[in-house]
């Protein structure tokens, strides 16, 4: 289905295209205190082996700002050329001034409004930061957040709430500045000496429903591309659920040109699921493809045998191993299909689907699993799991060497290409 995208202007961030076109762009952020580089650069390189095109960093004392040369020389070392993104907030104005090379190795700054100052400080620090931005050629975000919304400007929307009569909610006022703030912005930059293709804005807040509001209205208003997310998302299946219903539905009308999804990871957790997350929002509305796909059933009462579930997290397992060096050598792999079915009720139909599919008993049925390449049947597999597993990772491995263009010169090793699991997508 092709869909109707906002129209917005193309911004460059180091070798990445931001709208004007441009495929949807997945971002992530570190979660490491950036002093310690070492940390640093190891999670920046796993986030963009995960799929993040951009990552960004926190940049928040002269420790930060003095590290972040280096850490990007480490990145460059290690083959990856990953845009870094410098996340400033209440002292940006200083850091970037008194780090040029700070500000020289990053490749966008984030600027807070509400965050920049107060008053007349806060339109000199802004400005101070846009300028630094100018001077060596960088793209900004301007990034307004509602959690630390300019308060002047509320209280001001307030009080002509109550003067006028106007009836509005204090989440209708709180949207409007929101948008408000954005756009003012905006022309701030540009008076400043930034230009159109330098500037991305982004409106973010932590309900759904409210981004879906200000998002609508923000597009309508400027032609600038649009950094799309939940500030916070939370944890778990809230964090996917709430990104995924706010966003895909702005996504799916055209809305949105760079997305995070902003998980709360457990403690000990792994950061890179925010990138899968992301990635999997885009390529389940056909907007992009990251990695092959795993059709698997859900399981029921025919289903009483384990040995489905276990082939499916197998081959899952397998593509993550496989992936970095497959995407390396051949073009298109992301594009494959797998199903590993559980019964014959959608066994068959759902692997003849795939480009390589298996049906395994279910409950009462004969211990045969028919294979089916391409939507024919290719042969029939008998044996443990273990026998079972093997054979079928050989076929996707004869499969992907046959079937898909090896490239003429194979990309670098540390390229940023998506190692990640495929998504198993569950039968109703």
């Amino acid at each position: 289905m092709t869909r109707k995208r906002h129209n917005t202007v193309g911004v460059k961030v180091g070798k990445i295209q931001v709208g004007g076109g441009a495929p949807v762009v997945v971002q992530s952020m570190t979660n490491t205190d950036t002093v310690d580089i070492k940390s640093t650069v190891q999670q920046t390189l796993e986030l963009a082996q995960a799929g993040s095109e951009i990552v960004r960093l926190t940049v928040n004392i002269p420790e930060a700002a003095a590290a972040v040369p280096e850490i990007k020389k480490r990145l460059l070392d290690a083959g990856c050329d990953v845009p870094i993104i410098g996340d400033f907030h209440y002292n940006g104005h200083v850091l970037l001034t008194k780090f040029p090379a700070c500000a020289i190795a990053l490749d966008k700054y984030r600027i807070n409004p509400g965050n920049v100052g107060a008053g007349q400080r806060r339109d000199e620090q802004f400005s101070t930061i846009c300028k630094v931005a100018r001077d060596n050629g960088k793209p900004v975000r301007i990034g307004v957040n509602g959690g630390s919304l300019n308060q002047e400007l509320v209280m001001r929307k307030m009080q002509e709430n109550t003067d006028k009569d106007l009836g509005l909610t204090s989440e209708e006022i709180i949207n409007e500045c929101m948008v408000l703030s954005a756009l003012q912005s905006t022309e701030l930059a540009l008076e400043n000496g930034l230009r159109k293709d330098q500037i991305i804005i982004s409106c973010k807040v932590s309900r759904p429903q409210d981004l879906i509001e200000i998002y609508r209205d923000l597009a309508s208003k400027t032609d600038q591309p649009l950094h799309l997310g939940l500030t916070e998302a939370g944890m778990g299946a809230k964090g996917y659920v709430w990104s995924s219903a706010s966003m895909g539905i702005l996504l799916n009308e055209g809305i949105g040109d760079t997305i995070r999804v902003s998980l709360t990871p457990r403690p000990g957790g792994d950061r890179r699921d925010e990138v899968y997350a992301a990635c999997e929002l885009l390529q389940a509305l056909g907007l992009r493809t990251f990695a092959p796909s795993v059709t698997a059933c859900p399981g029921c009462g025919r289903t009483t045998s384990t040995t489905f579930q276990e082939l499916a997290e197998s081959i899952q397992g397998y593509i993550r191993e496989q992936m970095p060096e497959w995407k390396r050598h051949y073009e298109g792999v992301e594009e494959m299909k797998l199903a590993v079915m559980g019964c014959i009720v959608n066994g068959p139909g759902e692997s003849k689907a795939a480009n390589i599919g298996i049906s395994l008993p279910g409950t009462g049925e004969s211990p045969r699993c028919p294979v089916y390449i391409d939507g024919k049947h290719f042969n029939t597999l008998e044996g443990t799991y273990d026998e079972l597993s093997a054979a079928f990772q050989k076929l996707v491995d004869d499969y992907i060497s046959t079937k898909y263009r090896k490239r003429d010169t194979p990309l670098p090793a540390g390229a940023a290409v998506p190692p990640r699991a495929p998504a198993l997508r569950v039968l109703a």
